[in-house]
């Protein structure tokens, strides 16, 4: 398996690092050419403005919008989510997100950084237990579309998501301490 991670801003390396650990050949995609060859893209957390803003200075906002539109797997967690959305409900005027899994999300929606906090998810498919969901600024999922399957809840509203290939998180599982939903998400995409 071969799997991107968008290294632009954001917490790139901490998903690296469960790929590596799961023995996954990662390639770090800072521009178009290195979106070739992969089978699997991870679009981490960050700061979603900023990371929309360096898909267009580095060329990628174009590529990387046709492979997902021709059906590239993706995991995209917290600003991840925020840039595959097709609606931002509280985004700067200019935000234009990618618009490829149709949910309307609202940045920031469980609080800012001093309200971050950790809650076990029950997540559909996945053994051993529940799942260390670790919000930090999160999103919030308003709405979803009826292409859109939840995968997982906190306090009613979807944190956990799919559509087709695209697997959306509102949480950072990669800073769990717990790999099951990357070793998910790699057997699903392989």
């Amino acid at each position: 398996m071969k799997a991107g991670i968008l290294a632009l801003q954001g917490a790139f390396r901490e998903h690296r690092e469960v790929l590596d650990a799961l023995g996954a050949e990662v390639v770090e995609v800072r521009l178009p050419q290195h979106l070739a060859g992969i089978d699997a893209i991870v679009l981490p957390g960050g700061e979603s403005t900023t990371i929309e803003r360096l898909l267009g200075t580095s060329g990628l906002r174009g590529p990387l919008s046709g492979v997902l539109a021709e059906g590239l797997p993706a995991l995209a967690t917290c600003a991840g989510l925020i840039l595959l959305a097709t609606e931002v409900r509280d985004g700067r005027p200019d935000q234009d997100p990618l618009a490829v899994i149709d949910c309307a999300v609202r940045r920031n929606g469980y609080g800012r950084q001093r309200e971050s906090f950790e809650v076990p998810l029950d997540v559909r498919g996945l053994h051993g237990g529940p799942f260390p969901g670790v919000f930090i600024r999160a999103p919030v999922i308003e709405r979803t579309g009826p292409a859109v399957e939840v995968l997982a809840e906190h306090a009613g509203d979807p944190v956990l998501a799919r559509q087709g290939a695209l697997v959306v998180a509102t949480f950072h599982p990669e800073l769990a301490g717990d790999m099951r939903l990357h070793q998910w998400f790699l057997n699903e995409v392989s």
